[in-house]
């Protein structure tokens, strides 16, 4: 009976310290999940510091447009309130050309763009969440993002001045920023400008690389590549970051070390 106790309490002896080491092999592990997690957490929030602690590597963040160290700017063409805002001018015109199953001449409607802008004002991303909006945002750099799924705030078609007919009114002209160029062919029909917007508390995800400036952290292009700005739909929110591996492997440590410590104990 003595040599079945001894048994008994030497297999409880090997089970404590074995759930004993296992505790101290989840520990590490569970203790680089939850900075981890913290982490995720932190920059779904948007914390200048979390997001500065990214300096020099991609990045990924989902938030809100809010406007930058100048406040909100307003869009050249239509004069909107805005974060960023571009510019086209599309020229239509007629061309001719000849068929390849006839080879007959005819004439086909023909577009090219004369001018392209995008504002490079500094802008901010804050968080999702109204709560956590505090101090400054980590600000976005646009200049020469690529934009998607701005806002269409404002889409005119002027025709061209006809002989001996006033010219329709057209006051956009002026407003265009930058030099209108490229090769003018054909017969021109109409002009076409279109401007896009992102405005202050539309939601957006913006892809690139952390620099610092001045101590705080400011989204750009990231070496060899473009910094890409999203304009996404109110429905699409982004999936808060879990804790479950921290979780679960804190929770394995936390019993194998209870049990371990107990089997240990009644063994001895």
């Amino acid at each position: 009976m003595a040599f079945d106790d001894g048994k008994e309490a030497a297999f409880m002896l090997v089970t404590g310290i074995a759930l004993l080491l296992g505790a101290a092999i989840l520990t590490p592990l569970a203790v680089v999940a939850l900075r981890r997690w913290l982490r995720q957490r932190a920059l779904a929030e948007i914390q200048p510091r979390a997001v500065a602690a990214s300096a020099g590597r991609p990045i990924s963040l989902a938030g809100v447009a809010a406007p930058g160290p100048d406040g909100a700017i307003e869009s050249r063409l239509a004069g909107a309130d805005c974060v960023w805002h571009g510019h086209e001018v599309l020229r239509h015109y007629w061309q001719w050309r000849n068929r390849e199953d006839t080879g007959e001449r005819e004439r086909v409607r023909g577009c090219d763009s004369i001018a392209d802008h995008g504002s490079t004002e500094l802008f901010g991303i804050a968080p999702p969440a109204p709560a956590a909006r505090a101090g400054i945002p980590v600000l976005v750099d646009p200049q020469g993002a690529r934009i998607e799924d701005a806002d269409m705030c404002l889409q005119r078609v002027v025709g061209r001045p006809q002989r001996g007919v006033p010219a329709p009114a057209d006051d956009l002209l002026a407003r265009v920023k930058g030099r209108i160029s490229g090769v003018f062919r054909g017969e021109t029909i109409e002009f076409e400008y279109r401007e896009w917007v992102i405005r202050p508390g539309d939601p957006v995800v913006v892809e690139g690389q952390v620099e610092l400036r001045d101590g705080h952290p400011v989204l750009t292009a990231p070496p060899g590549g473009e910094l890409r700005i999203r304009h996404i739909a109110p429905e699409q929110p982004q999936e808060p970051p879990r804790a479950t591996d921290a979780l679960l492997l804190g929770g394995g440590a936390v019993a194998s070390a209870c049990v371990g410590l107990l089997l240990t104990l009644a063994a001895v």
